[in-house]
């Protein structure tokens, strides 16, 4: 797959293709529906097919300061789409004065002049343009006007529930990692630089890898949780128990991911991880006294083997 900053980085002599838009944040099942049609109507067209994307979201330029927690970082998303098979990821850099451009000067500039668009595919509830005055009926009319045609999506949704970005944020925030993965088709991952902490769990006996996050992903809620680590250049997965909150019984201040990973004793400092959300195990909490917080990660620990799949011990 190609990988392209701007419609400018399109090559030479550059043909028809099909061409889908959308932040994508997530990649979640409706937006794999769409780009999955989008890669096989190219397919039966003959031509290429291109995945549009912005960076960074449009509500940070157009509201500032309201930028949404972010499910996959521009690097992840494009490693989704490419395993959906499009021949081209184009991130788009949204700035302010792209954001001004008028829907019928989108629509030329980019999927006229730059892609030579034969066919469009969006989410039936697509928007675009200067205060997101089109629509999907204008760029219809447009279409009509410059030679493509439109497909407008239906949503996807289970359980009278619409898989959107927004949906699964929401269950992110709440710590329902399980609801999140039905509606991405996959388990919410986070990833981070392994910094030093205060080495208090190394003294309590279970030694953690705290993870120096972005600042604007998507951190579950506070709580335990059973996952898996993957380190940057290895093809295993390591099981881990997961806290995330300020560590409330050392009067911490700061919040924290921290995983526990089990049955391992190597160095993680300084490495890039990724973290897999598969369930959550309780709520964080202050114990009494610290031997009974020694007690309580015992049996996270057993718990998260449990649903893991893992046998009790090693």
């Amino acid at each position: 797959m190609q990988r392209w900053r701007g419609v400018d980085a399109a090559p030479n002599g550059w043909g028809r293709s099909v061409v889908t838009i959308g932040v994508f944040d997530g990649v979640h099942r409706g937006h794999q529906a769409i780009i999955e049609h989008t890669v096989a109507l190219a397919t039966k067209l003959g031509v290429a097919s291109v995945v549009i994307s912005f960076d960074p979201h449009p509500s940070e330029v157009v509201r500032p300061g309201s930028h949404p927690a972010v499910l996959t970082d521009p690097e992840r998303k494009a490693e989704l789409i490419e395993r959906l098979g499009a021949d081209v990821f184009c991130l788009l850099p949204f700035t302010v004065e792209f954001s001004k451009l008028s829907p019928e000067t989108f629509v030329h500039d980019v999927l006229v002049e730059h892609l030579h668009a034969q066919a469009v595919v969006v989410g039936e509830n697509f928007r675009f343009g200067h205060k997101a005055a089109g629509t999907v009926a204008l760029l219809g009319e447009l279409g009509r006007k410059f030679g493509f045609t439109v497909e407008g999506a239906p949503l996807i949704a289970e359980d009278d529930t619409v898989f959107s970005s927004t949906y699964i944020r929401s269950c992110i925030d709440a710590g329902d990692v399980g609801a999140a993965a039905a509606a991405l088709g996959r388990p919410h991952r986070l990833g981070g630089v392994v910094v030093r902490g205060d080495r208090r769990g190394r003294l309590l006996g279970f030694p953690t890898a705290n993870l120096l996050t972005p600042a604007k992903a998507a951190v579950p809620a506070d709580g335990v949780y059973a996952g898996w680590l993957m380190r940057d250049g290895a093809t295993d997965r390591l099981p881990a128990a997961i806290s995330i909150g300020t560590n409330p019984q050392f009067s911490g201040k700061d919040r924290r991911v921290e995983a526990y990973v089990l049955d391992f004793d190597g160095d993680l400092y300084g490495d890039r991880v990724e973290l897999d959300f598969i369930a959550r195990l309780r709520p964080i909490r202050r114990f009494d006294q610290v031997e009974l917080l020694v007690a309580q990660i015992e049996s996270d620990v057993r718990e998260c083997r449990r649903v893991l799949g893992l046998p009790r011990s090693l």
